[in-house]
């Protein structure tokens, strides 16, 4: 069952983030709102295979980073399904869309930004508390720690208003080609991560 668990959630991400990198591409607003939905339940039932499979001393980064992965959860949950309901169904004040409608870059846009701040982090943990039986699982590794990184300016750089007005949504030719990097590096995250759980490892 663990394994099940966590070859599922690897697959969901992978699917998602690919999905996600096409709605971008051809300007699918809420289809990028939908499957980024979806993202975080995968995340989660991947980042739990790590936690079950890791060693007892490396248990507190395991469980560090399923923490910051529900994190992120949240915040990508509240965000996008604001997108998909109060936004786009209702008629809304001035204001309230200015700080409501991520495509305005304004509260929405940063909780999104500090979401995928909290992803980092939690990939970073993750990284931390993997030991790789094979090449492939060396690869992960490395791109979950690097990945880690994001961290920093997905949490600072909305403080100093650079990604004001960068949400994929606003048209932004800027902003949709930098989450499609996005997706082009986290896309590996996923399928090393389905292979790793496709080969059974048990926890030792």
């Amino acid at each position: 069952m663990n394994d099940l668990i966590s070859k599922v959630g690897a697959a969901v991400v992978t699917v998602t983030v690919f999905l996600f990198a096409v709605c971008l591409i051809t300007d699918f607003t809420f289809g990028s709102y939908l499957v980024c939905m979806f993202l975080p339940i995968g995340y989660i039932m991947m980042a739990a295979g790590f936690v079950v499979e890791c060693k007892d001393e490396r248990k507190a980064a395991a469980f560090a980073g399923l923490a910051f992965a529900a994190v992120y959860a949240v915040l990508i949950l509240l965000v996008y399904y604001a997108q998909t309901t109060s936004v786009r169904l209702e008629s809304l004040s001035t204001q309230a869309v200015q700080i409501l409608d991520y495509r305005r870059g304004g509260l929405m846009f940063n909780y999104d930004l500090l979401g995928y701040g909290m992803m980092a982090l939690s990939t970073l943990f993750i990284g931390l508390s993997f030991e790789p039986a094979s090449r492939t699982d060396r690869w992960l590794r490395r791109l979950m720690l690097i990945h880690g990184v994001f961290f920093i300016s997905c949490f600072v750089m909305p403080m100093t208003g650079v990604f004001t007005g960068m949400s994929h949504g606003n048209g932004g030719i800027g902003g949709r080609a930098a989450l499609v990097i996005w997706c082009v590096y986290f896309l590996p995250v996923g399928v090393l991560a389905w292979l790793h759980f496709a080969r059974g490892r048990k926890n030792t």
